[in-house]
């Protein structure tokens, strides 16, 4: 077999191979026509119901005290339930959403929360710079302090993330944002 011979063969199965089905190894959205970034009001339901509402908006806790990753790290983090005991130990201890919270922290098991606010992972969003700069939460989350149910307020799309940093004179140069 002649070297040209074998290089066409090489390029012909490399070919097959990089046509695959590519959902072999997708995975599979979170919901009917989920996008990455791209949820406007995208509203999951929860494993335990949780009212901002009440929370945020009635007791005005502020959204640092559960949230209290978001100064320090790329991400707000759910809170832990140790953070949700603080106040639940006593607190509508005879309410059964509170029960099924009590039930988990003494067993020792973590609730798996479905996550509201999703980007795709070439994109480095860190909550730590805007809240530095005194970026309000509400300005991404919206009005979150009136939210029974939370939703995805934003769509957060590039385009609407760039314009927020020109408006407020953030870099915008790629490597601010993306791998």
């Amino acid at each position: 077999m002649s070297k040209y011979a074998i290089v066409i063969v090489c390029v012909a199965a490399l070919t097959v191979l990089s046509c695959k089905n590519e959902n072999n190894n997708s995975k599979a959205p979170a919901a009917p026509g989920f996008s990455f970034g791209y949820n406007k009001n995208y509203e999951p339901d929860q494993p335990i119901p949780y009212d901002h509402s009440l929370h945020a908006g009635t007791y005005k806790i502020p959204c640092m005290y559960c949230h209290s990753n978001a100064d320090r790290s790329r991400h707000a983090t759910v809170p832990s339930l140790n953070v949700c005991m603080n106040c639940h130990m006593t607190v509508g201890s005879d309410k059964p959403n509170v029960q099924k919270l009590q039930e988990h922290f003494n067993k020792n098991i973590p609730i798996v929360w479905n996550k509201v606010h999703l980007l795709p992972d070439f994109v480095m969003f860190n909550h730590k710079p805007h809240i530095r700069k005194g970026v309000n939460c509400q300005e991404c989350h919206g009005p979150i302090e009136t939210m029974k149910k939370v939703k995805q307020h934003s769509d957060l799309s590039m385009g609407w993330c760039v314009d927020c940093h020109r408006r407020n004179n953030a870099p915008t140069n790629c490597s601010t944002c993306h791998n």
